[in-house]
């Protein structure tokens, strides 16, 4: 059970420091072939499989600008994990106006890949801090 903890905690980590290092490629490297990304925020565009993440990814992070996720804490059990975050970026879209929003990813993870992310975030509070 110690080992599933762990793998699952550092998996998480290497998805986040891909993020936060803007590398798509190794952030797709992070998640399974049959990877769901699902945002619960009316902002949010939910993803099926790597294939289609991968390549949504790019756009996002140019448009997110010095994109930064840091997580307040790691609650994992067995293969889920939730991790409650504050993410910071430059909205390019917007003329690179700051943002800073907090949310919550759960994660579930199997054999070292991320199989499922879903984010919870308001995307109000993005829209307020944009207008």
């Amino acid at each position: 059970m110690g080992f599933v903890l762990k793998d699952t905690r550092a998996a998480i980590e290497a998805y986040l420091a891909a993020l936060n290092a803007h590398d798509a490629d190794a952030v797709a490297a992070c998640v399974a072939e049959g990877f769901v990304n699902e945002h619960t925020s009316s902002m949010g565009h939910s993803r099926k499989g790597r294939a289609e993440y991968r390549a949504a990814l790019t756009g996002f992070l140019e448009n997110f600008g010095d994109l930064h996720y840091v997580p307040e804490c790691f609650l994992v059990d067995g293969e889920s994990a939730a991790v409650p975050y504050v993410m910071t970026f430059r909205m390019r879209s917007a003329g690179d106006r700051p943002v800073r929003v907090r949310g919550v990813f759960v994660f579930t993870v199997a054999d070292g890949l991320i199989t499922r992310r879903t984010d919870y975030w308001d995307s109000g509070e993005v829209r307020r801090q944009l207008a």
